[in-house]
Order: C-alpha cells, then sequence, then structure tokens
C-alpha cells in the first residue's frame, strides 16, 4: 500500500529486450498486483493489422480495426477475438513491424483508455511511456536499460529456449532499428520520466535486478 492507503501503481519502461516485462511480472507476482503486459497490447494490435493486411499508416482501415480491437489477459496468455495468440505475438515478423504501428498517434490514442482502465486495484506495468503519457502519476517509476548487444543477446537466447530459430546480428539490427524508431517518433517518444530511476542492467542478473526494483517498492 501506499502512503495513501491505495495499492501502487509501479511502471517500468525502457528499449526493447531491457527485461521490462519478465522484470514486471516477477515484481507483480511478488506484490501480489495486477500486471498490465502493455507490449503485448501493441504486439496484438500489430498481428491484427498485419493479419488484415491493413499497414502501418493512418487510414479509414485503421481506425476501423481500433474501434473493433479488443485485447483479454488470462494469466500469462493474450486473446483476442477468442484466439490465444501468445505465441503468435512473440515471432520475428512482428518484432519487426510493432514500432511502425505503435508510432501512429491514433493507435496509441486508441489503447491508452485500455491501458488506464486496469488501474484500479493498483498494477505493474511495463513500456515505453508509462511513466510519461500513461500513467504520469505512478507510485514508482523506473527506467530500464542496457547495451543494444545486451539486449539482442537476450532476445537471442529468449527465442532458442523457445525452441526457435534466431539470428543473433539480424535481432541486434532490429534492436538498433526499433531504439531508433521508439525515441524519434513524434508522439510519445521512448525516454525516461523526470522523475524516473534509471537501471542499467547490462551486468545485473535477472535476480539483482529483481531485487532492486523490490527495494524500491519497498520504500512506498
Amino acid at each position: 500500500m501506499t502512503h495513501s492507503g491505495r495499492p501502487p501503481v509501479i511502471v517500468l519502461d525502457g528499449p526493447a529486450g531491457a527485461g521490462k516485462s519478465s522484470v514486471a511480472r516477477e515484481i507483480a507476482k511478488r506484490l501480489g498486483l495486477p500486471f498490465l503486459d502493455t507490449g503485448a497490447i501493441y504486439r496484438a494490435i500489430t498481428l491484427i493489422m498485419m493479419r488484415s493486411g491493413v499497414p502501418p499508416v493512418d487510414s479509414p482501415e485503421l481506425r476501423r480495426e481500433l474501434k473493433e480491437f479488443r485485447v483479454f489477459f488470462s494469466g500469462a496468455s493474450v486473446c483476442v477475438k477468442g484466439e490465444d495468440v501468445t505465441d503468435a505475438i512473440r515471432t520475428p515478423e512482428i518484432d519487426a513491424n510493432v514500432s511502425p504501428y505503435s508510432a501512429i498517434p491514433a493507435v496509441r490514442d486508441s489503447l491508452l483508455g485500455i491501458q488506464r482502465e486496469q488501474r484500479g486495484n493498483g498494477l505493474v506495468a511495463e513500456g515505453r511511456d508509462m511513466g510519461t503519457v500513461v500513467f504520469p502519476d505512478a507510485d514508482l517509476k523506473i527506467f530500464l536499460t542496457a547495451s543494444p548487444e545486451t539486449r539482442a543477446r537476450r532476445r537471442y537466447d529468449e527465442r532458442i529456449s523457445r525452441g526457435g530459430n534466431a539470428d543473433y546480428d539480424e535481432i541486434l539490427r532490429q534492436v538498433n532499428m526499433r531504439d531508433e524508431i521508439d525515441s524519434t517518433r513524434e508522439t510519445a517518444p521512448l525516454k525516461p520520466a523526470g522523475d524516473a530511476l534509471l537501471m542499467d542492467t547490462t551486468v545485473m542478473s535477472f535476480e539483482d535486478v529483481v531485487s532492486g526494483v523490490m527495494k524500491l517498492a519497498g520504500n512506498l
């Protein structure tokens, strides 16, 4: 609980591969708070747009899809239109296309309400603009980062562990490209909130990062 007596809102922002999702999920579990996987929401909308043949530009077709879009979380599963898309949104193809769709103001505006609706019982959220745009009044804001090479290696290991194929050099290229798109886009660019605490995870283990965040959360 925060000093005000309500469950806290804790946000972790940062670039692709910084460990936001896994760390945020573990923090939520340890604190008994809901976990808001915003990355999965943007990945899901990217999947739906690509399946529908809607390119990553603002258009009547894109806005129509946005109006009909609904995403549901069940444990670690992500469902859209009654389909479990948990694995489908974690592919190299989605990795390569999620940033262009995420950069569209209409997409971000549409998904903003979906994200804010979840805060009633407190939450732990991860993303790129959680502390700057979605939850600017969050009780704890942390910006996780790591070197591009470390982040690419983590993505590579993640895909291999799931039994997929992976090319480290291609993943590194995508990580650098996504950093460029996310940090220079006009709407909600990737950057730390002014009151965010920076944590470089390049040489930190998963447990080190979780322990560090838990220590900070203990001060709420």
